[in-house]
């Protein structure tokens, strides 16, 4: 399953500048998620990080992932128009710089869950080239209901 932009923002509550994902290309519900990010110099974070050699903050990286594995989460039957939260992040490793005109391949799997809380294995790439993997741990906010 696919979706674009707009059919994300259905799902997620992030909107621009921070919503860091464009497309879902794969969807399992409940399990995993496919997206990608395109990288631009016209994104806000290249006006400080780095102005004079463009990389895309590690964090907006992991929060991209995170996204992506919101995705996944949140089109499950139970958790529609609940929010996934961050409960933490084990074992951040940086290995490739991401800079414009990459594309970024995000791909999470939703691991073991108890209850409304979980861990997603992420990884993300450029090309062929792995530049960011972690272990997402995350929550289902139970109360909240986006609409």
């Amino acid at each position: 399953m696919e979706l674009n932009s707009n059919q994300i923002q259905e799902i997620i509550p992030h909107r621009y500048p921070f919503l860091l994902v464009d497309r879902i290309t794969e969807l399992e519900p409940g399990k995993s998620a496919r997206g990608i990010k395109c990288v631009t110099a016209n994104e806000m974070q290249f006006m400080g990080h780095f102005p004079q050699k463009h990389i895309m903050p590690g964090v907006l990286i992991i929060e991209a992932l995170a996204q992506t594995g919101a995705v996944a989460l949140l089109t499950e039957e139970e958790n529609k128009g609940k929010i996934a939260l961050f409960g933490g992040i084990r074992n951040a490793r940086f290995r490739e710089q991401v800079i414009p005109g990459d594309v970024l391949d995000l791909r999470v799997e939703i691991g073991s869950r108890k209850g409304p809380l979980g861990i997603g294995k992420a990884e993300a790439y450029v090309g062929d080239k792995l530049a960011c993997s972690a272990e997402l741990i995350f929550a289902v906010d139970q109360d909240n209901q986006e609409n």
